[in-house]
Parts: C-alpha cells; structure tokens; sequence
C-alpha cells in the first residue's frame, strides 16, 4: 500500500476504548484460532482418513499439501479485496468459505471421494488465507504501538497453539464418534464460523484504503503453477534412490516447469503494479533473511504434523490417540508464544527468535537420541516440552516484529502478506519431502517383519503313522508275500518331521496383504502379520498334503491288486467331485462378481443420472447469470453514454465514465468467463451422458453373461450331485478292505487337519514373537521419524545461522523511521 493508499475508517489508538477493542481482538483471535485448529485437527485422522478413501501416504499428505498451497495463494487476494472493500466483509466472507469448505469436507466421507475432500479443502484454505493476514492488519493499525508487540504476539500464539491442541481436538472427536465418522472433525467447525459471522457483524469496524491497484493474477497463477510443479516433483522423488528418481518422467519435467516458470513469475512481478511477491522487499538483506526464517519456520512448523503418528509408534496406542500428546506440545508452545510478544517488546526480536529456532533443533535432536531409540513416556513428553517451547517462541511474533520493524508503517500489509506468503510455501513444501522418509520407511516394513517369523514348524502326528510303518516293514520281509509286493511303493509316513515355512520366496505379497501392512499400526502389528503368515502356510502346505495323500493313495492301489479297478475307479470319482466343486464355487464366485458388477454399474447410471441433473441445474443457473451480467452492463453503458453524451465530442473521459468504463470492462469479461464456463459444463454433460450410454451396454451385455453362467451352473450341480451318488456305491465296495487299509484311508484323512494343527502352532509362535515383532515395526517406522526430525534440527540450525546475518536495531531506527531506514512497529 502506498502512501497515498491512507486508510478510511482507522480508529485513534490511543483513545479507542478498552471494551471495543477487546470484542474486536475476541473476534479476529477466534477466526484465527479456527483456521488454525483445522490444520492440526486433521492430524491425528490424516491416516484413517488416507486409508478410508483408498489413498497412500504421499498422495494422502495433499489433504495437508492442498491446503497451505490454497492458504499461500489466497492471501494476497483477500488482502487485496480487503484494501478495496473494507477488512470486515472479506473478513467475513473468508470465513464463510471456511464453514462451506468444512462442511463440504466432511460430506466428502458420505461420498467416499479423495477428490472432493482436496477441493473441499482448497475452499477451506482460500477462506483460511484471509483470516491471519486481515487479522494481522487490524492489530497492526488498530492497537496502540506500545501493545503491538503483545498483540502481535497473542495472534502467532494463538494460530501456533490451535494449531497444535487440534491434534488432541482431532483425537477426542475420533474417541467420541469412532475413527469410521472421521467427517465431524470438520463440521466442528459450522458451528464456529456461523457464530463469528454473527458477532462480526455486528461488532466489528469495517476499515478499507481509498485507492487499491490490482490484483496481481498473472503472479498469483505462476506462482500456484510454480509451487504445484515443484511440490509434484518432489512428491515422487525418491531421496534414497535419487539419481534414477531425478531421471523419471514424473519428476524432472515439473521440476524443469519450476525452473522455466521461475523468471517469468519474477517478469511479471517486475511489471505487476501490486505484486503478490514486492521483489523490492529483496533489495533489504534484513527482510530476505526475515523471509528465509518465515520459510523455516514453516518447515520447523510442519513436523508437528507427524507427532501424533510419531507418539502412537513410539507409545504402541491405536491409531487416532495420537493427537492427545500433542497436549503437552501445545502448553509448552501456550507458553512460549505470549512469552516470546512480552520478550520481543523488551529485548528485540532477534535474540527472542534464536531461542526458538535453536530449542526447536535441541527438542528434535532429543528426541533422535532419546526418544526415538528409548521410547517412554517419559522422553516422548520432554521431547514434546521441548518442541513446544521452541515453536512458541518461533510462531509467535518475532518474525512479525522483524518484519515491520524493517518496512514502512503504510507498507504493513504487505509485508505481513508477504510474510505470509513465504512462511505459507514452507509449510506447503515441507510435508511433500517429509512424508518421503515415512513412505520409505515403509517400504522395509515387509522384509523387517518376514525376518523376524519362523520358517519352519514341527510336522503333524497322524493317526496310525507308527503302526502302518511298522507294518509296511512287516510286509516287505515276509517270504510268502515278497514277490508278489515286490513292485509296491509303500509311502514313508516316518520321514517328515519338520515343514519349512519360505515367507520370502521372492514372490510379492498380494495387494490385500499389502495394504493390511500398510495400514497397521504398532497396536496391531502382530496380529495382522499372523494374517499374512496364516496365507503363506494356506499357500505353501497344499503341496505337502498333496505329497503325502499321493504317497498314501499309492499306497493303497498297491496293496490289493484285486481291488486296484475299484480304486482307480473311486479315486477318478473322488478327483472329478473335487473338480467339479471347483468349478461349481468358481461359477458361484463369477456369478456373485457379475451381480456385484451389475449392482455397482446399476449405481454408477444412477450417479450419472444425478450428476448430468446438477449440470442442467447449474447451465441453467450460469443462463440466468449471464442474463444477470448483460442487464447490468446495459445499465452502466447507458449511464457512460449518458455521461459521455453530455461531453463535448473529444472530451477525455471524466473519472465517473473511467469508473463505468472498468466497470464495462469487468462485466464483459465476466460473461465472457461465464459463457465459458457454460461451454465447458455443457461439455462435460455430454461426456457424462455418452459414458452413461455405454455403461448401459456394459451392463446389458453382464446381464446376459450371467445367464449364460448360471445355466452352466445348474447343469454342474445335476452332475455333481450324480458323481456323487456313483462314489458313493464305490465306498460300500471299499468299505470291505483289510484293516490296514482302512487306518490308511484314515490317515490320510487325518492329513489337512493335522496341518491345521500345525498352523496353529506356527501361529503361537508368533504371537510368541510379538513383542520382537511390534518392536521390529516400530523401529523401522522410527527411521523415517528420525529423518523427519533430523530436518527438523537441519532447519532450526540454519534459522539460527540465518540470524547471525540479521543486523542490529541501529539507534536512528529505534527512535523513528527515516527515509533510508524502514519504521519500527510503534513509529
């Protein structure tokens, strides 16, 4: 804002009263204190929520990513909108569209859509991104210059710990409602914005700047543009594998767009008359190493993200409690942040701002060399203290201070906005890499948790195995019967006495196991690692019964050459049932997938129908807009006609036809935006119609396929049950055979439950293993948690170094601003 932009509406500071002042700071502080509840309330479900909706963890962290790209590119809008049209009714609106994004969020459940939950969660963050910064604003400009720096301090207090008691928020909502409601951690937040609307309303000012230039949406696109290629970039990056990850196609060419888009963002913000980035704030060293430390900061901030996955691995609680730790976070940061206001009034930012850069290192290097390889309760809580401690001092209001100490007092919201907007792409970015070390992480999960399991377990007893064996013995040394047994294969039933269980037999895990591992938690490891285990034996051990039946069935056609026609004939009766009831369950199974199928196309038309409905609807409504718009721009071109008649011929346009002239200009470009949108909409619905048709088709043509099946069906259980009756006549034959042969048939009946007896053993040792197991699984999920927070210490130790380039409050700038030297907060 220039300093011909003075504002309209400011009350004096001094003799505003108390009791005014107070309602307008409990307005703003409560906006802020929503907006920045959501982020942290969403932390503690951002797992629930990524796996309800069939998400992985670096496509499930843009549920966070989404919303502090949004909150970046919104704040220099509604900044700028609340230059033109006054601090309270974008104020309002903002939060309007943060209530409609909350609902919205939580409707995305009921729908089972990822996609509407991002959207919804832009909506959100574009309503979040006018919230701080007018807030900001209002305190700068409204409250007197000897308890701005206590204001100040109350706003960043106030964000940090919201943001920071919503994980315990998150956690109590998912307790109360069950982690299958996660959608009412957003509509907590109807509620709220309705009832600041309210007081809004009718409690606050509405502050505006006479003349406002315009919105920069050239920077503002490039920017989004520059940030959603190098956050799509970085999300596929591989930094364990780095170079043939650079190499991919899903990388190097966003990060390319970044460094193409890069010196036409910095063109356009050259030529912009407001820009969303004043590259003239980079000409002051002080303000790029304030901007620096706004974008560390954001990354510092960003690992409270992981704390409460971090305590739930660490403590072994379900998943969703997490949240209730970061408590012990938030009073230590409800501590440190109005404590870091009063310091930085009394001692300067600087010195304010390095301790908490500096305990933000010391909590995370805590926790990398204690809590991490030493979980309690104990070293968690500390590490959690201590984190607190150094982010209250961080979030709080040095950066704030150190940025107006450095600009003009006209340039405040500007600078704020582009405090902001720097500190808003640190948060953004930071999850993108930070999830990589989780994600990694759990691609060792498989193999850590496989080592770990037996491979191998006792063989089963069968029944009669000693005396058959004792009695082949008997047969192949009797002189009476050895030539004519001579060519009998007796199977060895004495021979098996272990089975190797191969859990890494190079093969992959089917995507089922997959996710079950994917989506476990230190709580229940074990018992879903059974699971697993409980597959591979049903998987690996057919081949050994198999072995052994065979052995067995030899056994018996050799011991009765007499009866061998019988049992060939029996054993052919046995193999044809037993293929037939495969085919039979196979039919079963393709006829349930059919109707399944037919159910779900049945759906899918039904959700068509719906959706090419609300298309007519809103072609209709964009119809009536243009009607709108074209009424309005005949009323202003007659009014500019009118004014412009009045004029000599070649008069230059008085400032009332210039106003209706903009006015013309920005109403044709709506209907032109509209008919666009109406074409594009139409488009769609086209689309949708012909994708209906032909699901039609593809469900008429499953339909007759399931027929064709079920025929086949029923004529495979007419044969079934005909096979059964002839193997049934065969049993009375056989029922007549020598004893031995009967405890063989016994025997080998005896096998598959005889294994289930063994798989049962097996699966005791693993629970046996249990506690080796969830510490395997914490301890590789710890790699990730230590590289997170050893980003952590990274950035706390160059915030640190940053300051060190930060120069002194020369005395000439702590008595008032000059011309060469920017105002202090009071001057």
């Amino acid at each position: 804002m220039s300093a011909e932009q003075a504002e309209v509406g400011s009350p004096p500071a001094a003799g505003q009263p108390v009791r005014r002042l107070g309602a307008l700071m409990a307005v703003y502080l409560l906006g802020i204190f929503m907006g920045a509840i959501d982020t942290g309330i969403i932390t503690p479900a951002r797992t629930i929520i990524q796996n309800d909706l069939g998400v992985d963890d670096q496509t499930g962290i843009w549920m966070l990513t989404i919303y502090t790209l949004a909150y970046a590119a919104s704040i220099p809008v509604m900044g700028k909108l609340a230059d033109r049209y006054g601090r309270k009714p974008i104020y309002l609106l903002s939060i309007t569209l943060f209530g409609v994004g909350s609902l919205l969020c939580g409707l995305s459940q009921d729908v089972g859509s990822f996609e509407m939950l991002i959207i919804a969660r832009a909506i959100q963050a574009i309503g979040g991104g006018g919230i701080v910064p007018i807030a900001t604003a209002e305190f700068g400009t409204s409250v007197p210059p000897e308890k701005r720096g206590m204001a100040l301090g109350l706003v960043g207090g106030v964000y940090g710990v919201a943001n920071i008691f919503g994980s315990s928020a998150g956690s109590l909502i998912l307790d109360i409602v069950g982690t299958e409601n996660w959608q009412y951690i957003f509509y907590v937040n109807v509620p709220i914005s309705i009832a600041i609307v309210a007081a809004g309303l009718l409690l606050l000012p509405n502050h505006k700047v006479e003349r406002v230039a315009r919105i920069d949406l050239l920077g503002i696109t490039l920017l989004v543009a520059m940030i959603m290629s190098l956050l799509y970039g970085m999300r596929n990056i591989d930094f364990f594998d780095l170079g043939p990850s650079l190499a991919s196609t899903d990388v190097y060419p966003y990060l390319l767009g970044f460094v193409v888009l890069l010196p036409l963002f910095l063109l356009a913000e050259r030529r912009a008359e407001d820009p969303v980035l004043n590259l003239g704030f980079f000409t002051d060293p002080a303000i790029v190493v304030t901007l620096l430390l706004a974008f560390l900061s954001g990354v510092i901030l960003m690992g409270v993200i992981f704390v409460p996955q971090f305590a739930e691995n660490a403590l072994r609680i379900p998943t969703g409690d997490g949240g209730y730790f970061v408590i012990i976070l938030g009073l230590f940061s409800g501590i440190g942040a109005p404590l870091s206001g009063t310091l930085t009034d009394r001692f300067g930012p600087r010195l304010v701002l390095g301790f908490g850069v500096v305990m933000s290192a010391v909590a995370a290097t805590v926790g990398i060399l204690w809590a991490i390889p030493s979980p309690s309760w104990w070293s968690v809580c500390t590490t959690l203290a201590l984190l607190g401690l150094g982010l209250g001092f961080t979030v709080g209001s040095p950066l704030n201070y150190m940025m107006l100490e450095r600009t003009r007092a006209e340039e405040s919201n500007s600078a704020l906005a582009t405090l902001s907007l720097v500190r808003s792409i640190g948060t953004t970015l930071a999850p993108a890499f930070l999830i990589g070390f989780l994600a990694h992480a759990g691609t060792q999960l498989q193999d850590a948790l496989v080592a770990e399991l037996p491979t191998s377990v006792a063989a089963p007893a069968l029944p009669y195995a000693a005396e058959l064996q004792a009695r082949f013995e008997e047969l192949k040394n009797d002189e009476q019967l050895k030539d004519k047994l001579k060519d009998v294969e007796f199977p060895d039933l004495g021979s098996k006495t272990t089975i190797d269980i191969d859990m890494d037999s190079g093969t992959s895990l089917p995507d089922d196991l997959v996710e079950l591992l994917k989506t476990a938690d230190v709580t229940n490891i074990t018992e879903r690692t059974k699971t697993v285990a409980e597959r591979m034996f049903a998987e690996q051990t057919p081949s050994v019964i198999a072995d052994i039946t065979d052995g067995v069935n030899t056994g018996l056609a050799s011991l009765d050459s007499a009866t061998r026609d019988v049992e060939k004939a029996h054993a052919k009766l046995v193999k044809a049932v037993k293929g037939i009831d495969k085919g039979i369950d196979g039919m079963t199974k393709a006829a349930k997938g059919m109707r399944s199928g037919i159910a779900g196309m049945t759906k899918a038309i039904d959700g068509m129908t719906s959706g090419i409905a609300g298309m007519n609807k809103g072609i209709a409504k964009i119809d009536g807009d243009i009607a709108d718009l074209k009424k309005a721009r005949a009323g202003v071109q007659a009014a500019y006609d009118a004014i412009m008649g009045a004029l000599p011929p070649g008069t230059p346009e008085p400032p009332p036809a210039q106003e209706l002239h903009a006015k013309l200009d920005d109403l044709n470009a709506a209907i032109d935006g509209a008919r666009t949108g109406r074409k594009a909409l139409v488009a769609k619905r086209d689309a949708l119609v012909s994708s209906r048709a032909s699901l039609r088709a593809e469900r008429a043509a499953l339909e007759k396929k399931l027929g064709t099946l079920e025929d086949k069906l029923a004529t495979a259980v007419a044969d079934r049950a005909d096979l059964v009756t002839a193997r049934t006549e065969l049993e009375g034959v056989l029922a007549d055979l020598a004893d031995t042969r009967r405890k063989l048939v016994v025997l080998r009946d005896a096998v598959p439950g005889a294994f289930e007896e063994a798989k049962d053993t097996y699966l005791a040792e693993i629970d046996a293993l249990g506690p080796r197991i969830e510490q395997t699984f914490a301890d590789t999920l710890n790699g990730g948690f230590r590289d997170i927070y050893l980003s952590t210490v990274v950035a706390g130790l160059l915030a640190a170094l940053l300051l060190a380039f930060y120069p002194r409050r020369t005395p000439a700038a702590a008595t008032g601003p000059t011309s060469e030297e920017p105002a202090a907060p009071g001057a």
